[in-house]
């Protein structure tokens, strides 16, 4: 296993896979929302959904972690809580701006503020880490992504127009991710890539599912046939994800794997055309798209013989 998540063109091929995953997930939630028939507005409905979601993927993860290697299934108490933060942050917070944000935005709109965390995350490593400075190179990586992320939202028709629990719910889910990519980095060494994304899952689901389930509306959530197959693909698109993508960050250089995340908001992007009425690529989308990719890729170039994150 080692050995393919060493070799050059398996691991291009499993960061693009994850990315591919990744982006599906927008129109998926979308179609999600009315499948399960969850209100707009309500987010109790959507805390839930988030939570049974992230529980079932945490589960698959530690399920297979079982068969596989037992051993590093378990875990300290110092580790537990570690985990358990990451957990609250990375799913709990987290996806509680993603689910409800995306609710408020077109598929478009969210396949590219969510790509916000890549360049939030560049930021926070420059005041983290010391051989992770900002360069006039990440600063035209970020001025272009933050640029491509404007235009999407706000430059067609030039008309400016922001809602908190829309647009902004998107923003504060890219913040959060660029904190818990800190903080998994920083605190998780030590643990297998598998177990910390089994146990963050099933841990920060659980704390949603604890909020929302004493809150949640009679038949706030209806569950079809179709509805089972979308439900049980979004846990498998996480679970497969976030372990494999943990998996490359724990063999290879962080700059060389996350400059495949382009692929995210393209993806996401073009799917949504496919699949949700009404959504239709604009020429200004396309140019944010371009934008965007070319800011991502621009901030993970790293030159050869520069560390990866490192505070020594």
């Amino acid at each position: 296993m080692q050995r393919l998540l060493k070799n050059k063109w398996s691991v291009v091929a499993i960061a693009v896979f994850c990315s591919l995953l990744w982006g599906s997930a927008f129109p998926l939630l979308k179609i999600s929302y009315e499948e399960f028939q969850i209100g707009s507005e309500d987010v109790i409905a959507k805390i839930v959904f988030a939570g049974l979601r992230f529980l079932l993927a945490g589960l698959i993860v530690l399920g297979f972690l079982m068969i596989s290697n037992i051993k590093q299934l378990f875990i300290t108490k110092k580790q537990l809580m570690i985990l358990l933060v990451l957990g609250i942050v990375q799913t709990a917070l987290q996806y509680f701006f993603f689910y409800n944000g995306l609710a408020n935005v077109t598929g478009m709109q969210g396949a590219i503020l969510n790509s916000s965390g890549t360049f939030f995350t560049v930021l926070l490593a420059h005041y983290f880490y010391v051989n992770d400075k900002m360069t006039i190179q990440k600063a035209i990586g970020l001025l272009a992504g933050f640029g491509g992320i404007i235009i999407a939202n706000w430059g067609q028709g030039f008309s400016y127009q922001f809602t908190f629990t829309g647009e902004g719910f998107m923003i504060l889910s890219g913040v959060t991710s660029a904190v818990a990519t800190i903080m998994a980095k920083e605190l998780a060494k030590g643990i297998h890539p598998f177990a910390i994304t089994g146990w963050q899952f099933t841990l920060g689901a659980i704390v949603l599912l604890i909020i929302g389930l004493p809150q949640l509306g009679e038949n706030a959530i209806v569950f079809t046939t179709f509805g089972w197959g979308l439900f049980i693909y979004s846990a498998l698109l996480s679970s497969v994800a976030f372990a494999l993508w943990y998996s490359l960050l724990k063999y290879n250089p962080a700059g060389e794997i996350t400059m495949y995340k382009f692929i995210v908001p393209v993806s996401g992007s073009i799917l949504s055309t496919l699949f949700i009425p009404g959504e239709n690529i604009t020429p200004a989308i396309l140019f944010a798209l371009a934008l965007v990719a070319l800011g991502i890729i621009i901030v993970n170039m790293r030159p050869q013989n520069q560390k990866e994150w490192s505070r020594e």
